[in-house]
């Protein structure tokens, strides 16, 4: 019996490796093998260093997981591959890149393509005239200009880059896109195939029908037509502008929004918050953060603000204030009802009228623009204060309720549209020099006149005035005139002991520099005066009765009286006289409830 000589037991596992080596080189260069499925032709060439195959006819090549096709190809060393005519790469179920020829590197699996490329893949056509396509991870790579189709939107560049696993597309130098609903420039961009989104990598330029965008970083979703600008973004449409340091644009809801340091303006309107949103449809704008909106005269700030430009209307949040000359409103907040165009505005409210130097200050106040209208109440003290400037002075008024108007127009050509402030409920006037209570009064801007009603009371330095209805006129905003209607009575207190007494009809009190100077008065007048002599002592008390008569005064003192009809008369000594009881009929002397400090005037009576 044949006996063999046995191997070494430390000679098998490098005998394995050997052969473990020759069969991985030998798979690897299956894999790198180009292979042949048909041709028409094939013609087999060796060489000193290599071999080739030469095929013509309905060429069908594959190699790993790509089919190639071609009317004629050589083949090198069964791994390079140089194709002409009718060139077509397919790769998986959806990807296809046609062409004129080929050259293809079965070591590095890249392919270059000429000549009327086309790279089709789920239904996006790529076209260019020379690509280079790795078949590893499936990247195309293209230098010299190409297109992609994706439904309606088409892409264009001189340079990209196309990723068939993720079907994204990057394009850069002079980026064009265009599509029925807008078009685009570019200086590079990615296309999202799957989300159909185009995402902005450089300075950019969208145009729509109606509008223009610059931004330089940013995405468009071309099936919801919704966008985000960012880095240096404008937003273009006709005469109006916006900048922001990011823009949203939803083209199809017609709204867009711009976050930080936003501005809109036109030749009308000037908007400017942290952030801005305005809905084309409803023609309304929201903004907040800093918040301001301007239109026309209109000048609106606060923290939040939503203004409706088809009504004019507006709210806001937040300390607001509303400048339209000559008024300004300022409050913690302002509502507006579109239903009533009534509007509400609450919390530290002030009003002011800037010409007439009058202002408004309350705790709620509504009001309608279109009107003019403005009703204060409630307040800080409890009620609402008016604060107007006389005589470089300031003339402080409050009560349950101040309401501010204009009287609408009339067909009338005496138009009288002047401004009306009317008070009603425990009305209290203050100024240093001038003092006054009544149960309702009307101010009057075009005849500088206050009207004062139901029981009122003036009183100035030592004069006191009561009627049934007293007329305060003004002229250069200083007190002109006050006018005593029915039951008139005006006492003029003489070294705060005696009372010089005037009655009337009526009254018609002259002011010069706001001191008393001269009293007109009229029907069944009688007065008591306390009559000095040269050297300013009393000499005795005069009481006249006179259908009329004037009464001149200088220093609060009775001068000199003109009866205009003939008087009946009695001059009594001082020393006879009952001074406690020389009253005319109607004396009241009043102290309680006369303002005699700014506070005064919310000190409300218990009647």
């Amino acid at each position: 019996m044949k006996k063999y000589r046995s191997i070494p037991t430390y000679v098998v596992p490098a005998l394995t490796a050997i052969l473990l080596l020759i069969a991985l080189h030998a798979q690897g260069q299956s894999k790198q093998r180009v292979k042949v499925i048909h041709a028409i032709e094939l013609i087999l060439l060796q060489g000193d260093s290599a071999n080739f195959q030469k095929l013509h006819g309905k060429v069908e090549l594959k190699h790993e997981d790509a089919f190639m096709y071609c009317d004629t190809a050589i083949i090198e060393n069964e791994t390079h591959v140089v194709a002409q005519g009718n060139i077509v790469i397919q790769q998986g179920d959806s990807l296809e890149i046609f062409a004129d020829s080929l050259i293809y590197d079965g070591l590095t699996r890249i392919a270059f393509l000429n000549g009327n490329v086309v790279l089709v893949n789920a239904g996006q056509e790529l076209f260019t005239d020379e690509l280079e396509y790795d078949l590893n991870t499936k990247i195309a790579r293209y230098f010299t200009g190409a297109s992609l189709v994706s439904d309606s939107l088409q892409l264009t560049s001189r340079k990209g880059f196309y990723y068939a696993k993720a079907r994204e597309a990057f394009f850069s130098d002079s980026v064009v896109v265009t599509d029925p609903k807008f078009s685009l420039i570019a200086d590079s961009l990615l296309y999202q195939v799957p989300d159909k989104r185009v995402v902005f990598q450089g300075p950019t330029v969208l145009t729509t029908d109606s509008s223009r965008i610059y931004c330089e970083q940013g995405f468009y979703n071309t099936a919801t037509e919704q966008a985000v600008f960012s880095v240096n973004a404008q937003y273009q449409k006709g005469s109006q502008q916006a900048v922001a340091d990011s823009i949203f644009f939803d083209n199809l809801q017609q709204v867009y929004e711009l976050k930080g340091n936003a501005v809109v303006e036109d030749s009308a309107r000037y908007a400017n918050a942290s952030y801005i949103r305005y809905d084309e449809k409803k023609e309304e704008a929201f903004l907040s953060g800093n918040a301001r909106y301007k239109s026309g005269d209109q000048d609106i700030q606060s923290e939040e603000i939503t203004y409706n430009e088809k009504s004019k209307t507006y709210s806001t949040k937040g300390r607001s204030t509303v400048s339209e000359p000559p008024q300004l409103l300022m409050a913690d907040s302002l509502q507006f009802d579109d239903a009533s165009g009534l509007g509400h505005a609450s919390g530290n409210v002030i009003w002011q009228d800037t010409a007439a130097e009058n202002t408004i200050l309350c705790g709620q106040a509504d009001y309608n623009k279109e009107q003019d209208f403005f009703k204060a109440f409630d307040g800080i003290p409890g009620r609402p204060e008016l604060i107007s400037v006389l005589d470089q002075d300031s003339l402080f008024l409050s009560a349950d309720t101040l309401v501010s108007f204009r009287p609408l127009p009339s067909d009338s050509l005496q138009q009288d549209t002047a401004r009306r402030i009317l008070s009603y409920g425990q009305v209290r006037m203050y100024k240093e020099n001038f003092q006054a209570t009544c149960d309702s009064m009307l101010y009057h801007d075009g005849d500088s006149l206050f009207v004062l009603m139901g029981n009122p009371v003036i009183w100035s330095d030592t004069s006191q005035f009561v009627a049934d209805t007293i007329y305060v006129y003004l002229k250069d905003r200083r007190i002109h005139q006050i006018y005593l209607k029915q039951n008139a009575f005006i006492l003029v207190v003489s070294d705060g002991i005696y009372f010089n007494q005037i009655k009337g009809r009526d009254i018609l009190a002259h002011f010069m520099e706001e001191e008393l100077e001269r009293m007109d008065a009229s029907g069944n007048a009688e007065v008591i005066y306390y009559a000095k002599d040269a050297e300013d002592a009393y000499v005795g008390v005069n009481q006249t009765a006179c259908s009329d008569m004037v009464i001149r005064m200088k220093s609060n003192e009775v001068k000199r009286i003109t009866f205009l009809s003939t008087p009946t008369s009695t001059l009594m000594p001082m020393g006879k006289a009952e001074h406690n009881t020389l009253r005319l009929k109607g004396f009241q002397y009043i102290e309680e409830g006369r303002p005699l400090k700014r506070e005064d005037i919310f000190v409300k009576s218990n009647d």
